[in-house]
């Protein structure tokens, strides 16, 4: 990722954290529609797991401009998942429902060059978490 490309999901995200609750409802929603069958993965009470959610995207996300140093939290987040029955074919939809998500909560400030970063950086990440996941290189697209 570029600085640019950096700052622009920071600025964009930034933006997005005053409306957190609304926009963690927004990208379950949004993933269940198109990918019902990852539901079962998730508690019946998603209270907390929206909670978890943009805390962990808050994390991620002031870390990316040093992202050697995350990459170990990054990691163990991978890790955990599998044990929740995360496979490596749900990165792309939740990905999805993430650009998704922030499309719709950045309305106008969602433009070509925020779509771009965001891609980058979730496509980086979830590169990496798959690897350390599943001990194998897999594009999240």
């Amino acid at each position: 990722m570029t600085q640019d490309q950096v700052r622009l999901v920071q600025e964009s995200f930034a933006r997005v954290a005053p409306i957190s609750d609304q926009a963690a409802a927004m990208f379950y929603d949004r993933l269940f529609e198109i990918a019902p069958q990852v539901k079962p993965l998730f508690p019946a009470d998603m209270a907390e797991q929206r909670r978890k959610l943009m805390a962990a995207l808050a994390i991620v996300v002031n870390g990316l401009s040093a992202l050697e140093q995350i990459l170990p939290a990054i990691a163990a987040l991978a890790t955990r998942h599998v044990a929740y029955g995360a496979k490596a074919e749900h990165y792309p939809v939740v990905g999805a429902a993430l650009l998704w998500t922030l499309e719709k909560g950045l309305g106008e400030g969602w433009t070509a060059e925020v779509a771009e970063a965001w891609t980058t950086a979730y496509d980086t990440l979830s590169a990496v978490m798959i690897k350390q996941a599943y001990h194998r290189p897999q594009a999240a697209e």
